[in-house]
């Protein structure tokens, strides 16, 4: 389970995002839309944890 931070901060980054953006979670996977990205992360299942995860390494990755 995710925390209450790391889902807000996953949210504001992909509400940075066009809001036409498409984005493709693996291979044979249908293109989500912004908001729908956003609905899966605040569900919390397979894709939006998956969503966070990336997201939040991505941050990590800074401070390295």
């Amino acid at each position: 389970m995710s925390s209450k931070t790391e889902i807000e901060t996953v949210v504001a980054r992909l509400r940075a995002m066009p809001e036409k953006a498409l984005v493709s979670i693996g291979i044979g996977t249908k293109l989500l839309s912004r908001d729908e990205l956003i609905e899966h992360v605040f569900k919390e299942d397979k894709i939006g944890r998956k969503i966070i995860e990336v997201q939040m390494n991505y941050l990590r990755s800074f401070k390295r």
